[in-house]
């Protein structure tokens, strides 16, 4: 009996240690040798030109004299801000892959490989909603050591990858870790599909490519949380791999139904008859859209496009926004417990986020409608909230974050987000912006020179 449970104690023993000699790589050596020389380093300049009012203006003297309006003692200023990134070439043309917020605003990026050559790029195309760029350089007689694409599909949860990338400037480090989880939503936009990976990612990684033991990339390096220790997030390459065609026609245009959905919970599902939480329930159809012409209505719940399941209000963002306006779908959907298929012609997508409401413009400051429950909930009624601010922005150093709510702008009230862009797109560069701003702290002003 003893000889048999020794025998099976070194059988066990013998196992363990079998698979994690071959569940874990002895080295890395091979990948990054194969990936290293499709890795660049990215820098970019910004030119800022800012208009400030000299201090000894804001004395009580002066303002006796000038009153409150200085902009016409207003000194200009102007500097360079630099930053790094990093990125990866995808073909031999000189095709290379980048986050946008890597080089979004950047007035010169130049592209240094692997050899040290540097070379200035120029943007062909970029999607601020995923944070992809494709940048351009023309190589000459360089040879390009461009990277495989893999399929993201495929990767599974506890497979090993390396990171390739920049962290704070440091050139071509590589960090090795697992995929610890796939389809992460951060609230970053509504086409959130992040994968989790505990291989370091810090800045200046960002735009790096994220490759399996094959030297495939799968994904591309893009944030992080600070607060969060080992938690690092990758764009999948397969949603690179779709949006490529429209990156290299310089544009990403999108289908839009017009519609505002929520997510299903089992009281929901239960009270529109279904036995399932599956679907996207549609909360509201923007008149003259698409789906308002289609016919959709409010409480319609869909639950397929073109016969592709739709699992929740998600699912259907996502669908449609790989669709080209103009494309005709079918939907499927549930209306009053009975199966109805419908025919929608698509339009483009332009200001409305299909997931929250939130108005999409490019902008170093961009604000969103209030809910009704938002509202009540702050006591106001009406006002904007802050969804960006640019860091590098004047209104930011002005002391303006994500999340503040903006109830007047140049002494007029503003209840949504068309009210203020009014006023604020009339506002010259230059001159002066005033805000008042709700926030947890209260109610606070705050003026800054518009950016240039």
């Amino acid at each position: 009996m003893r000889k048999k449970i020794l025998f099976i104690s070194v059988l066990l023993l013998f196992a363990v240690n079998l698979f994690a000699y071959f569940g874990a790589p002895e080295s890395f050596v091979d990948v990054v040798k194969k990936t290293r020389d499709g890795v660049v380093n990215i820098s970019t300049t910004k030119i800022i030109k800012r208009k400030s009012i000299p201090f000894f203006f804001d004395d009580d003297f002066f303002k006796r004299f000038f009153g409150d309006n200085f902009k016409h003692f207003d000194v200009p200023k102007e500097y360079k801000s630099k930053s790094l990134g990093s990125g990866f070439v995808i073909d031999k043309e000189g095709y290379i892959v980048t986050n946008n917020h890597v080089i979004d605003g950047a007035d010169e990026i130049v592209v240094k490989l692997a050899d040290k050559k540097e070379f200035k790029a120029k943007v062909v195309g970029k999607d601020p909603l995923t944070d992809l760029a494709l940048l351009k350089i023309d190589p000459k007689d360089e040879e390009l050591h461009p990277l495989t694409l893999g399929d993201s599909e495929k990767t599974e949860v506890g497979e090993w990858v390396v990171a390739i990338g920049n962290p704070f400037g440091l050139e071509w480090t590589v960090t090795a870790g697992i995929i610890s989880a796939k389809g992460r939503v951060l609230g970053e936009g509504p086409y959130d599909n992040f994968m989790q990976t505990d291989a370091s990612i810090n800045p200046g990684n960002s735009g790096g490519p994220l490759v399996n033991m094959k030297g495939e990339v799968v994904g591309i390096n893009t944030a992080i949380i600070p607060s969060g220790q080992g938690l690092g997030f990758a764009i999948p390459v397969n949603m690179l791999k779709e949006l490529l065609p429209k990156l290299k026609a310089g544009k990403v245009k999108r289908g839009w139904l017009g519609v505002t959905v929520q997510p299903l919970d089992d009281k929901l599902a239960k009270s529109f008859g279904l036995k399932k939480p599956e679907g996207a329930l549609i909360a509201d159809v923007i008149k003259g859209d698409p789906a308002d012409k289609a016919g959709l209505k409010a409480g319609d719940i869909v639950i397929a496009i073109d016969d592709k399941p739709v699992k929740d209000s998600r699912d259907l963002v996502m669908e449609i926004g790989k669709r080209n306006p103009g494309e005709k779908v079918t939907l499927t959907v549930i209306r009053d417990g009975k199966v109805k298929k419908i025919e929608v012609e698509l339009g483009e997508r332009k200001d409305v986020d299909v997931a929250n409401g939130e108005i999409s413009r490019e902008g170093k400051l961009i604000v969103a409608d209030l809910d009704q429950n938002e509202l009540r909930e702050i006591g106001i009624d009406g006002g904007v909230k802050v969804t960006i601010v640019d860091p590098a922005s004047n209104a930011y150093e002005a002391g303006l974050r994500k999340g503040d709510i903006i109830v007047w702008i140049n002494r007029h009230k503003v209840k949504n987000s068309d009210e203020f862009y009014k006023i604020y797109d009339k506002i010259k560069k230059g001159d002066i912006v005033a805000l008042k701003v709700v926030s947890r702290q209260g109610s606070k002003f705050i003026a800054f020179n518009k950016d240039e």
